[in-house]
């Protein structure tokens, strides 16, 4: 185990390198230039040429990258060219929220997707079976938009159980916080659900027929037993994968769900970046996002190994 994370650690550091390279190139492209839309209506010359020196926007591409990684390293992300804010204080004042809203999703997700999947393999051809796959196809087909829409006119202007948007810290009130993000967790959870549903059925259809599975049911071994511990370990190899990037998608912004709700997370924190131009929050946050995702993979491949032992040697 631990030569295993030695050689994927190692594996990290080029990744990383390739990654920072590609992020602050193709923000090159970004329409526009972002010293004349910090220099507002009038466009000075002399403003635009100081904002461009003050942000070595007049430097060549690889000096500019030079700058950027050292202060990386640093711990330094840079300041926002429009609020005049170190990025690394935006990104820590908003991941906070993205997170708590990404980790109430992937649970409702890998609560309804799993359970789902697993009774529609072991019931196939059931009743339980077509209503795990009508909810499934339901899912993936509902816009997050409209289900948005729809839980806030039943729980919010019918009923009136739950905010219809707005969000409270963890921090100042636990319940509130809930309230506030219950809606927009379960809207970005179904869809992860339905996807999570039909890959953990077509694993455990594979699986309950394996050798292995007919010798314990041979044994007499409950059929919860051959269930949970034989099939359903070795079928969550694909579903851990799934679920990694599932819950890296999360963390990189929903953008319209946080749009809907009014959730100040990390997707408005990039569409206001791109629309502004500014670079340094733009770079920040799809470093950090890049970063989570190589992380989450190789937590995925750790849970590989713990889940099945076989791939130890």
């Amino acid at each position: 185990m631990l030569t295993f994370l030695g050689k994927r650690l190692l594996q990290l550091i080029p990744t990383l390198f390739f990654v920072s390279v590609i992020i602050f190139s193709l923000q090159q492209l970004l329409p526009g230039d972002p010293a004349v839309v910090m220099a507002g209506e009038e466009r000075d010359p002399e403003v635009i040429e100081q904002i461009r020196k003050q942000y070595r926007l007049d430097q060549p591409l690889p000096v500019q990258y030079v700058f950027w990684i050292k202060g990386v390293l640093s711990g330094d992300l840079g300041e926002s060219m429009r609020i005049k804010q170190p990025v690394l204080s935006l990104i820590a004042e908003k991941l906070p929220v993205t997170m708590q809203l990404a980790s109430m999703a992937i649970v409702i997700a890998l609560s309804i997707g799993v359970g789902a999947g697993i009774v529609s393999a072991v019931k196939k051809d059931s009743v339980w079976d077509y209503v795990a796959n009508g909810f499934a196809l339901w899912g993936i087909s509902t816009p997050n938009f409209w289900l948005g829409i729809m839980l806030i006119f039943l729980f919010s202007v019918k009923l009136g159980w739950l905010p219809a948007s707005g969000y409270v810290r963890l921090s100042e009130d636990w319940r509130a916080s809930l309230a506030s993000t219950i809606m927009p967790a379960f809207v970005l959870g179904n869809a992860i659900a339905a996807i999570l549903m039909r890959h953990t059925r077509s694993a455990m259809l594979q699986v309950l027929e394996s050798d292995y599975v007919r010798t314990a049911r041979a044994k007499g071994l409950l059929e919860r037993t051959v269930i949970l511990k034989h099939a359903m370990r070795n079928a969550l190899t694909p579903v851990i994968t799934l679920g990694a990037l599932e819950f890296g998608t999360l963390l990189s912004g929903a953008v319209l769900t946080e749009q809907i709700f009014s959730i100040p997370g990390f997707g408005k924190l990039i569409v206001d970046a791109v629309f502004n131009r500014d670079y340094a929050v733009v770079q920040g946050v799809v470093l950090v996002t890049a970063t989570t995702y190589i992380i989450l993979n190789l937590l995925a491949d750790v849970a590989y190994i713990l889940v099945n032992p076989r791939l130890r040697g």
